[in-house]
């Protein structure tokens, strides 16, 4: 399996550089990386005393590899899970945070290994997780990677703003949903006309 250095990487090659939409609950982001963040981790890169978007501009490459790496894959506990989990979970955690996890534990839940839909992987999340890759090994990953599709597309529903990180201006899927099926099997990506009929009801 690719190594948590190398998601890490593809990761940030995936989010690009600087964007500050306003549309964005997230706010300004550079390299996936959001001020917000920085401003959590106290990290002043230029040394002015205050931690502001000329920090979020100025982050490497590298600096956003190792925070995705210790805070958005080992504080949240996310090498428990089975191997086979851990590209698709990474990286919706750091494009969604803890719902990246709570995604998952409902998912479990439906397939029959009740856990709390806490966002926290502990024990109950763990053990859920590994009898679902016991007793589906050849479906878990896709099953996730349809979940967190059913997520963006349930998430721009209620709140129209988010609608275009949905759908393309041309009707297309838009990132988030393209992002989603990179992670899934061929056979269950929506075809553009499956993809259209979702979302005609947004006008």
């Amino acid at each position: 399996m690719i190594s948590v250095q190398e998601l890490a990487e593809e990761i940030v090659a995936r989010e690009g550089g600087f964007v500050n939409d306003p549309d964005d609950p997230g706010g300004a982001t550079n390299l996936g990386v959001t001020l917000a963040t920085l401003r959590r981790l106290g990290l002043d890169l230029t040394g002015d005393g205050q931690v502001a978007e000329d920090d979020l501009r100025r982050l490497t490459r590298a600096e956003a590899v190792q925070i995705f790496i210790r805070h958005y894959f080992e504080t949240p506990n996310l090498g428990a899970l089975p191997e086979v989990l851990h590209p698709d979970v990474f990286d919706m955690y750091v494009n969604a945070g803890s719902n990246a996890v709570k995604v998952l534990q409902r998912l479990l839940t439906q397939m029959g290994f009740a856990c709390s839909d806490d966002g926290v992987v502990g024990p109950l999340t763990i053990r859920a997780a590994q009898l679902a890759w016991d007793a589906a090994p050849a479906y878990l990953a896709d099953a996730y990677a349809i979940a967190r599709r059913n997520y963006y597309y349930a998430l721009a529903d209620a709140r129209p703003a988010s609608r275009k990180f949905a759908r393309r201006k041309d009707g297309g899927k838009g990132g988030w949903i393209a992002r989603a099926e990179v992670f899934m099997a061929a056979k269950y990506r929506l075809t553009d006309a499956q993809h259209k009929a979702r979302v005609a009801a947004w006008g």
